[in-house]
């Protein structure tokens, strides 16, 4: 799949600053990557509750960002 780019972001999470962005450009994940991270993004503790593992690799980075950001996952929605 190929690498994120700026409309991908916007499609999942919609309005994001362009900070945010280029720290999501320059992990390299794909679309379907930042899907899962927004999904673990805000639902951790019940994704844990089903014995999933937190993700790894660039999922995990994508969802530190996502943490690390000001905007809580229900106003994205």
């Amino acid at each position: 799949m190929a690498a994120l780019t700026n409309d991908a972001i916007r499609k999942v999470l919609g309005p994001v600053d362009e900070t945010l962005t280029a720290a999501m450009l320059k992990i390299g994940a794909t679309e379907a990557e930042l899907i899962e991270a927004r999904g673990w993004w805000g639902a951790d503790e019940a994704l844990h509750k089903e014995l999933r593992r937190f993700p790894s690799g660039r999922v995990a980075a994508l969802v530190e960002l996502l943490e690390q950001h000001e905007t809580a996952p229900e106003e994205l929605r």
